[in-house]
């Protein structure tokens, strides 16, 4: 081997030798990198897991808070059904007031016209009063007409068996009318009885039926305080937490369930305001159905 044949492989031992130092410089690198990088993902690893865990623990929660919403919610339309049925009941009663109010504006009609009927009947009793004064007056000139033709036959002998027969004539006749006035004038005094009694009757129907309208009006002011001032509020109270929700003004889970609570607080109020509704409707008509039957009785 020559000196240039071996230099030359001399410099390319030197050459490899140096190109397996860098080889390994870069392996160790390329190592360190690695390592750095596994490291790096391995921790990148437990982060996503973790981050996957805390996902799927919201993602139960959600699960749970929707089932708890979905029951709510239920909740809430069965509760509005309900109110639904009450507001119907309630408009059904509203209308029998209003056609028993019409009954008894009848009832009065009736008994003003009966009223008047009596009062012409008294009228008439009036008139038949004052003929009885005519036929009394009638009767005493009668009377005076035969003291007069007395005195007649104490100077007229000769007319006397005539006069006599036709005085008898008159005194039986006046004696048939005299029967006829007495049996009117007991007939007027059973009329008079009567329709003194029928009035007295009429006065006391008119002043019970005054009364079933004052307690059917101050009924009905019941029912417009509680509809006005007790339904009306807890009502408000469940629009005004509707509204909370409809322009998303809830920020919070916990600022959620206390609009919860106090829609679950206002329904137990109306609920409990729309039953005492009912059993003061139901009191209220008992008593004014009584009232009706004692006056029809």
């Amino acid at each position: 081997m020559t000196y240039l044949h071996r230099q030359t492989f001399s410099d390319h031992v030197m050459g490899k030798t140096k190109k397996s130092n860098n080889l390994r410089v870069a392996n160790r690198q390329l190592l360190s990198q690695n390592e750095g990088q596994a490291a790096e993902l391995v921790t990148a690893n437990q982060e996503l897991a973790f981050q996957n865990e805390e996902k799927g623990r919201q993602a139960a929660e959600l699960v749970v808070a929707n089932k708890e919403l979905s029951i709510q919610i239920k909740n809430k339309e069965l509760r509005a059904a309900q109110l639904v049925i009450a507001d119907k009941e309630l408009a059904f009663q509203h209308i029998e007031k209003k056609k028993r109010a019409s009954e008894l504006l009848i009832a009065n009609v009736e008994l003003l016209f009966q009223n008047k009927e009596k009062e012409r009947r008294a009228a008439e009793l009036n008139v038949a009063n004052n003929e009885l004064v005519f036929l009394n007056l009638e009767k005493e000139k009668c009377a005076a007409e035969l003291l007069v033709a007395k005195k007649e036959l104490a100077f007229q002998d000769e007319l006397k068996d005539k006069r006599a027969e036709e005085l008898l004539v008159a005194n039986e006749e006046l004696a048939v009318q005299n029967e006829e006035n007495e049996k009117r004038a007991a007939e007027l005094i059973v009329a008079n009885k009567e329709l003194a009694f029928q009035r007295g009757e009429k006065e006391k129907r008119a002043a019970e039926l005054i009364l079933i309208n004052s307690d059917v009006k101050k009924m009905l002011d019941k029912m417009l305080f509680m509809t006005s001032h007790k339904i009306r509020q807890p009502i408000s109270h469940i629009l005004g937490i509707f509204n909370l929700v409809d322009d998303n003004l809830i920020e919070s889970r916990k600022e959620f369930k206390e609009m919860l609570f106090y829609l679950k607080e206002a329904a137990v109020s109306l609920d409990s305001y729309t039953r005492e509704l009912t059993t003061l409707i139901y009191d209220e008509e008992v008593k004014v159905d009584e009232k009706i039957y004692s006056v029809s009785v």
